[in-house]
């Protein structure tokens, strides 16, 4: 494997020095916790920095501090869980984006490449509009299930294709035009204007509503994701070089193929149920976390679920002020200030090629 870290070192992308590594990381937590606080100061009421951390304190039970009922309840139980789910779901989808750009060697792959996002969508819709299995499953759970099969289709179709990463892909696209037609056919065909609004809103990525046994739930499945992705760093370190060079290192390739794709179209499934569909974190923050720390996964993996909670707390909290009273969809947000960035990443790229 040192073979493999010393390639990487020296590949493509211009960074700091390694020792500046460990202090960016930490810069980019502390800049997380920062901008959850302040995130949660903005809005139509306003709440101070310190009103904030007197609450937490409260609730934490290290403190009994008066505060106001009204600001209790903005901060605890509104603008807290939205920042965290958002900070949970950029983390989440970064890391996804990471995995998937590596496994399948392909600087465009995101996470909605598996067809994830379309199955998602016409599992909710199906609840949503025709209420088919609603009062068991609600539009989170037909979400949830609706993306495991849009997955499954797109195992099967590479299955009985090559198999090889390039079938994973051209799968993935033919699964979400299927599952998109689908969905248009089920919104124009059933629905009325007011449900046709409401799944269109879900549809772009809403955080509205969020509450702790989201932040709860989302916390644990990224952090087990997270620990999974660590854990598989220096196989997909080995995967930049190709399958045949991986296998040739000892590594399983098919089964680790396999469990990173499952990882990573699980941790979809449970963001995309919960927040809906929200595109160009998994594109554009893992080119950013290589531009910034290199090609070593030890600290690309970290880094980009660091800048991608970063970035989510903030395109959240710009598309609910901005556009108050009616917020914005976090999903037009993160398009908006996805594609011009990564328009200056790609820029920069040529310009160091």
């Amino acid at each position: 494997m040192s073979t493999i870290a010393s390639a990487l070192a020296v590949r493509d992308w211009p960074r700091p020095r390694v020792t500046l590594a460990p202090l960016l990381v930490l810069a980019a937590v502390v800049a997380l916790a920062l901008s959850v606080a302040v995130a949660v100061t903005l809005g139509p009421a306003d709440v101070s920095l310190v009103n904030v951390r007197d609450i937490l304190l409260n609730h934490l039970r290290l403190a009994d501090i008066p505060v106001r009922a009204a600001e209790d309840a903005i901060v605890w139980e509104e603008r807290l869980p939205r920042a965290l789910v958002a900070a949970a779901c950029g983390a989440g989808l970064g890391l996804c984006g990471a995995i998937l750009q590596s496994l399948l060697r392909n600087p465009l792959a995101d996470p909605f490449v598996l067809g994830v996002s379309s199955g998602a969508s016409t599992g909710a819709v199906l609840i949503g509009v025709l209420g088919i299995g609603g009062g068991a499953l609600g539009v989170s759970g037909g979400a949830f299930i609706g993306a495991l099969a849009a997955f499954g289709v797109v195992l099967l179709l590479a299955r009985f294709s090559t198999g090889g990463t390039s079938s994973v892909v051209l799968a993935g696209v033919a699964s979400t035009q299927f599952f998109s037609a689908l969905t248009s056919l089920v919104v124009f065909g059933f629905a009325d204007a007011d449900e046709t609004r409401g799944v269109m809103f879900w549809l772009l990525g809403s955080l509205e509503g969020m509450r702790w046994d989201d932040v709860v739930l989302l916390s644990v499945v990224v952090a087990a994701g997270g620990v999974i992705c660590i854990a598989s760093a220096r196989s997909l370190d080995a995967f930049a070089f190709g399958e045949d060079v991986a296998a040739s290192l000892g590594i399983h390739v098919a089964r680790t193929r396999v469990l990173l794709l499952v990882l990573t179209a699980l941790l979809t499934a449970a963001l995309v149920s919960v927040a809906g569909a929200i595109g160009f974190v998994g594109l554009v923050l893992p080119h950013a976390a290589r531009l910034l720390f290199g090609q070593l996964h030890s600290r690309v993996i970290p880094a980009t679920a660091a800048l991608g909670a970063v970035f989510m707390v903030w395109v959240d909290a710009a598309s609910r002020v901005v556009f108050a009273p009616t917020p914005l969809p976090v999903g037009v947000g993160t398009a908006l200030v996805g594609v011009p960035v990564f328009v200056l990443l790609l820029v920069r790229r040529r310009g160091h090629a």
